[in-house]
């Protein structure tokens, strides 16, 4: 019996060993983060989030929107998926700003001739959240949106290979949002479709 003993608690220790353990969560306040990260490595797509120290499993980390972000929406049609004018919205936005996180993806380690159009696809197929969530940027006054939930999803929009942008990343509502990315291409060499599959990534917007 004794030596039964033995050998069950030594196998649960091989088992326990084998288990990687679950990293700490990450909270990310403020700083240069791109929030989609791609990698192609070893014939795979990767999906990471990179905030100049690591890449991190998107699991593991908590994007947080300060009350620091407010912003009141403006006038005008164009910017009615923030809300109604006058009503506050929480952005990060596209320029690097003091105590807010600098948003955005970046495919510089997507190498060329490897996707047909050098260039994967990224798809926000779902959220869910207190409110709405969109990812647009501003050019002279003027918002165009990238991902939108107020108008339905999902939303995908073509990103080339060598890409590093910025834009605003805009919520309607405090409390905490869950975005599923996913990240496809189209092999040049077989015309399979790889991706990263669907991905998780959580903000906490605060009041």
């Amino acid at each position: 019996m004794r030596a039964a003993a033995v050998l069950a608690a030594a196998m649960s220790l091989v088992v326990a060993a084998a288990v990687p353990a679950q990293a700490a969560t990450v909270t990310l306040t403020s700083g240069h983060v791109d929030v989609l990260d791609v990698d192609y490595t070893a014939g795979a797509l990767v999906l990471s989030v990179n905030d100049d120290v690591a890449e991190r499993n998107p699991a593991d980390v908590v994007f947080q929107v300060p009350a620091a972000a407010k912003i009141t929406v403006p006038a005008g049609s164009a910017w009615s998926f923030l809300g109604m004018p006058g009503s506050t919205a929480w952005v990060l936005p596209q320029s690097n700003t003091s105590g807010l996180l600098w948003a955005g993806w970046n495919t510089a380690e997507v190498p060329a001739g490897v996707f047909q159009s050098n260039s994967v696809t990224f798809r926000l197929t779902s959220f869910t959240g207190p409110g709405h969530v969109s990812v647009y940027t501003v050019s002279a006054g003027t918002p165009t949106r990238m991902f939108d939930s107020s108008d339905g999803l999902p939303d995908t929009r073509t990103v080339t290979y060598n890409a590093h942008t910025h834009a605003n990343w805009g919520f309607t509502a405090a409390g905490t949002y869950t975005l599923n990315f996913e990240v496809t291409g189209k092999l040049i060499s077989t015309g399979a479709t790889v991706t990263t599959g669907v991905k998780a990534f959580t903000f906490t917007v605060l009041p």
